[in-house]
């Protein structure tokens, strides 16, 4: 490809609002351009790169007998209200005066072909898969690709008649996205993740290091725990009893309002301080204890609790309901409300929590004697440095970039759609499913992440737009115009996709600077210092490592390169 021929429109200067290296980049590079917020235009070079992703995705997915759909985008709204869906916060696009939706995934669409087509067990198992573009009512796009309201997605579904078929196919999965990201180049983990809006039994998601990351994770380097900050836990022990065991006492805390204020007026650690903290869930309130400072992870929260939404109580809401304010309240004589509890605080006792009447408080709190609990769960967020729950060494935790997300969705969405088929005796079963993800721009986001310096991308083999990036130093030398016209032929007829800067109008330095921008794996340079002696120079993007080469042994020293 001839860059005089060809729309790649650089930048010199990064865009104002463009904050990760990825998305400064694939602007600065004419990868893409900003329709509207979170809405992307890919041009030539980037939509290049988008299908040799695309590629290693198709190759993989069929490999592990997947077959390949294009479902519409458009969906009726009853199947979304069918799965309990349609009101999912920050998830769908709706068509205004029509009842239709912007799908940002496809298990109704995939839940109502089966419930027409899977009749019986001999007509399972199934994986079906498509790489298409989704839509997703997000707030407040950021990021670049990572966090748009249009995206390009591979998703699969499997389909089995068994919860053991669906671990297969699972597994299957999961080996086939080691497969994609490694070929991809990227440096990337497994973490144990939260089902959210999905829902289901399970999920795993893949994850690349990056301080641009929205997701949090925690990891051991020790051992291979790593999970989602969303579900991860710790080994952090609970706080067990105390040897007395005095009855409840009640005694004032004036403007005592926090944590750290209760604590610094009983001169005490905040470990058998029982913070409350107040919800709402489907529509009954919710107290919920944990130790000290422990922060509440909602979504440990809402997997705790099921179905039903949840939501915070309010200062005024809590008034009325209890008439003391948030700093004051305590699980001693409260009425109406379900009261939790943190697995830390599992049996305490020797307790301290407000008396649900402002500035005061209740000292020897028993968990077991004092207060009807309704259970203890996870609800804590872990912090760094607390030990491992496999190994006991420190965790880290740190912010990482989703590419991909599985899940085994069990039969929540056949139920829903009715999606059944005949077993072996006779029975009719609800289809065991599973959802499976990939953003296709994250992939080339995440690789740009991983893989630029200050000059630019750094293409590896495998996703580059072109292997070559011919530079033309003059087109106003003669010699040098023919040369370069014959090492684009000549790499070209070998096979070799070729980017060839002809530009007669811009000087040489300004094609090296593009170059480095651009990218590519290796940098062809054909000027006349280089031609005086019949030699062509080879630069490599990734280490700046530059080496001659005779005129005519271009083409196989690109190709040993290549090969490497």
């Amino acid at each position: 490809m001839r860059l005089s021929k060809t729309f790649i429109p650089t930048l010199k200067e990064i865009p104002s609002d463009a904050v990760i290296p990825s998305h400064q980049l694939m602007l600065r590079a004419g990868l893409m351009r900003q329709l509207t917020a979170g809405v992307y235009a890919y041009l030539p070079l980037g939509y290049k790169a988008m299908l040799k992703a695309i590629q290693i995705l198709r190759e993989e997915m069929d490999a592990i007998g997947g077959q390949e759909f294009h479902l519409p985008a458009l969906n009726p709204e009853s199947l979304w209200i069918k799965t309990k869906r349609r009101h999912i916060p920050n998830l769908i696009l709706s068509i205004k005066e029509r009842d239709l939706v912007l799908a940002p995934t496809h298990e109704e669409v995939v839940g109502w072909i089966a419930a027409m087509h899977i009749q019986s067990y001999k007509d399972l198992p199934q994986i079906w898969y498509q790489i298409q573009t989704k839509f997703r009512n997000e707030p407040r796009p950021r990021s670049g690709v990572l966090r748009g309201r249009q995206f390009i997605m591979k998703d699969s579904y499997s389909l089995d008649a068994s919860w053991e078929g669906l671990d297969e196919r699972y597994e299957a999965h999961a080996e086939a996205y080691r497969r994609i990201f490694r070929r991809s180049g990227l440096d990337f983990f497994v973490v144990g993740a939260s089902s959210g809006a999905m829902g289901g039994s399970g999920s795993q998601e893949f994850m690349v290091d990056s301080e641009s990351g929205e997701d949090t994770v925690a990891r051991c380097k020790q051992c291979s725990y790593a999970a989602n900050l969303e579900v991860a836990t710790s080994g952090l022990a609970g706080i067990g009893r105390v040897p007395e065991n005095n009855p409840v006492k009640e005694f004032p805390t004036p403007n005592v309002r926090t944590i750290d204020e209760l604590a610094t007026f009983l001169k005490t650690t905040d470990e058998r301080l029982a913070k409350s903290v107040v919800y709402r869930h489907a529509d009954t309130p919710l107290l919920i204890l944990l130790v000290g400072n422990d922060q509440l992870n909602e979504s440990k929260l809402s997997a705790a609790l099921g179905e039903g939404a949840v939501r915070p109580i309010d200062a005024g809401e809590l008034k009325s309901l209890t008439g003391a304010d948030g700093g004051s309240i305590g699980p001693i004589g409260l009425k109406g409300f379900r009261i939790i509890a943190d697995k830390r605080l599992e049996n305490a006792n020797g307790l301290i929590s407000g008396a649900n009447r402002n500035d005061h408080h209740v000292r020897n709190i028993d968990l077991q004697r004092d207060v009807h609990l309704d259970g203890y769960h996870d609800l804590r967020t872990v912090l760094p440095g607390e030990p491992c729950p496999t190994c006991g060494a420190p965790l880290i935790v740190a912010n990482a970039i989703e590419i991909g997300h599985i899940f085994k969705l069990g039969t929540k969405y056949s139920e829903a759609l009715n999606a059944t088929f005949l077993d072996e005796s006779g029975q009719s079963q609800p289809i065991v499913m599973g959802s499976y993800g990939i953003g296709v721009e994250r992939i080339i986001a995440c690789h740009i992440e991983q893989s630029h310096d200050e000059h630019g991308i750094i293409w590896n083999k495998v996703l580059a737009p072109f292997a070559v990036h011919i530079v033309a130093a003059s087109m106003n030398n003669k010699e040098t115009v023919l040369v370069a016209n014959q090492t684009y032929r000549a790499l070209s007829d070998a096979g070799i996709e070729v980017l060839f800067d002809d530009r007669a109008s811009v000087t040489a330095g300004f094609k090296f600077k593009d170059a480095d921008l651009l990218g590519m794996p290796l940098q062809v340079i054909v000027g006349e210092r280089g031609l005086k002696e019949k030699k062509i120079e080879i630069k490599r993007r990734a280490t700046g490592e530059r080496t001659m080469v005779p005129a005519d042994g271009v083409v196989n020293a690109v190709r040993s390169m290549l090969s490497e």
